[in-house]
């Protein structure tokens, strides 16, 4: 027998298994990294891809916007590249006055003046003011056009009006777009409610109760709709330079790109795989997978991530243990709660998130989606009667949904997959 660990909430939670069942453990790979944040920054900046320098770009007396990610995205570390970005524009001639940070607030609410300065620095938040996108102030906008999926662009004036716009961020993988980072400073970043709205329900099929688009999906931009809708609205914009980190396991800046909004992402997007994109040799009839502890299970909502990854290691129609303390329950989003609490059946949640969609109800009806395809057992303190509308399983133990998965199993001889990480390892079928 061999006995697993796996982060839960602030502890751990273990049970044992047959060792001849467990066809892998699926970590990050290994990544070593021989430079400081400082020179790894450095090194992108100065040799940007399919580009010339920022400060070859601009010129005195041009305005220039640079786009940066709001608090919930503060784990990219922004205040150690953001002003080395300002020091190339003033290299290349742009003045103080002439620079506007946006801050690409999505969906997200406003954030506080304490906020900003974390995001920029003690020292850049004295010398700038950030202004944070309102999605549904279309008053600050500019309708640009529509993209060929009929998505109506609508951007923020402060954007559009700039002579040059300089986007910022991180990669990591997304759930509908692929990878995030790049386009998405664009779409859904300082783009109208109406724009984000049309954009991501391409996730789901054409034609009512065909549910979800299978193409949208962590770690793919091949033939994805979201993605290639948001390319077109990037396009209308032209971003003049691209800078983006991709952190390490971590949680230090590992590499960074710098250049041309399009290559340069593929080039991330490439450094990403290397780290997170895990390799597997086959899929098993259960897959085991921890959201990786807190903060990252403290809610279903925060748990998504970890249920999109640990589907990508399981038979069509097997097993998922979803490792997620959920101490805050499904989470404070009205959305995602009306989505799991207020319907009974996958065609009324569809239906309601095709008339009124956002990423927090797609989160909820990707989880009950998941339960009808599925075996989806949630190893979790949420309250059982929170998804009783759902045929999502919940216990307090490993062992317990261990015992419901060898019952229900018709292969008697079950295989294995565990993910100590789950939300943040792509296990990828070679």
């Amino acid at each position: 027998m061999k006995e697993i660990n796996m982060k839960y909430g602030r502890d751990k939670m273990r049970a044992f298994i047959e060792e001849e069942n467990l066809l892998e453990i699926i970590e990050s790979n290994d990544f070593k990294k021989s430079k400081t944040e400082d020179e790894i920054i450095a090194e992108a900046l100065y040799n940007p891809i399919d580009s010339e320098r920022l400060k070859d770009i601009v010129h005195e007396g041009e305005k220039v916007c640079i786009i940066i990610s709001d608090i919930t995205r503060s784990w990219q570390k922004p205040y150690k590249f953001l002003y080395k970005i300002v020091e190339e524009l003033n290299e290349g001639g742009v003045k103080d006055e002439d620079i506007i940070f946006l801050s690409a607030q999505g969906t997200h609410r406003k954030q506080t003046r304490e906020e900003h300065e974390i995001l920029l620095g003690e020292k850049l938040s004295k010398r700038f003011e950030v202004y944070d996108h309102d999605c549904f102030d279309e008053e600050s906008m500019t309708y640009l056009g529509e993209t060929s999926y009929g998505t109506p662009v609508m951007l923020n004036k402060k954007a559009v009006e700039s002579d040059h716009i300089v986007i910022t961020g991180a990669i990591v993988y997304h759930f509908l777009v692929g990878w995030s980072g790049g386009k998405k400073s664009i779409l859904p970043g300082i783009a109208s409610f109406k724009t984000i709205s049309a954009n991501h329900s391409l996730s789901l099929n054409d034609g009512f109760g065909s549910g979800t688009r299978e193409s949208v999906c962590s770690g793919n931009i091949i033939e994805n709709p979201v993605h290639d809708d948001m390319m077109q609205a990037a396009a209308m914009v032209k971003p003049a330079f691209m800078f983006n980190v991709v952190m390490g396991p971590d949680g230090n800046i590992a590499g960074a790109v710098a250049g041309d909004y399009i290559t340069a992402h593929e080039a991330g997007r490439k450094l990403v795989d290397s780290i997170d994109g895990v390799n597997i040799r086959s899929k098993s009839d259960i897959v085991i997978a921890s959201a990786g502890g807190a903060p990252k299970d403290i809610n279903l909502y925060q748990s998504i991530k970890t249920l999109i990854n640990a589907k990508e290691a399981v038979v069509e129609g097997g097993t998922i243990i979803v490792l997620a303390e959920c101490s805050e329950g499904i989470g404070e989003i009205k959305d995602i709660n009306d989505m799991i609490l207020n319907f009974d059946n996958m065609l009324d949640r569809e239906r309601d998130l095709r008339e009124n969609y956002t990423i927090s109800k797609y989160v909820g009806y990707f989880f009950c989606e998941t339960g009808e395809k599925y075996r989806l057992i949630l190893v979790s303190e949420i309250d059982p009667d929170l998804l009783k509308n759902t045929k999502i399983i919940v216990v307090r133990t490993l062992e317990e949904a261990l015992k419901i998965s060898y019952d229900n199993n018709q292969n008697k001889n079950p295989t294995i997959n565990l993910m100590p990480h789950g939300a943040t390892t792509l296990p990828k079928l070679v």
